[in-house]
């Protein structure tokens, strides 16, 4: 499932958030804080406003990417032997590439809820698209 801003979603699970819950314009921990249970029910619905994806590209990835880049921009104007090499590097770097394109891309959203509620920096694996 992609995520996207705008896009609608609902909890594909039930959330039970703990922990302190301050007044508003206090600071978690001042005094008067006190500490608080919040239920959201599965099926609850809202709006996704931001997704940030937590996929991370190693050095093969990026050097991959470079090259490759340079083989398909430059490489007919190259020498044979300097082409020869740069494919060579390009299909040793090609199994990270495939890797990373085939890989699970782990998303954190954050969903402004029907009821008011916002959650920030969830994963979106605990929704589902509407």
């Amino acid at each position: 499932m992609t995520l996207k801003v705008g896009r609608r979603v609902q909890l594909a699970v039930e959330l039970t958030l703990t922990g302190q819950v301050a007044l508003a314009g206090e600071s978690p921990g001042e005094p008067g804080t006190v500490v608080g249970l919040l239920a959201l029910a599965a099926g609850t619905e809202g709006t996704v406003e931001e997704v940030d994806d937590d996929r991370r590209e190693s050095e093969e990835v990026r050097e991959y990417a470079r090259l490759k880049s340079l083989l398909d921009d430059f490489g007919h104007q190259m020498p044979p032997g300097s082409r020869g090499q740069l494919e060579e590097r390009v299909a040793a770097l090609e199994p990270a590439w495939i890797a990373y394109q085939e890989a699970e891309i782990p998303v954190r959203v954050r969903v402004r809820l029907d009821n008011g509620f916002v959650l920030r920096d969830t994963a979106g694996d605990v929704f589902v698209t509407v």
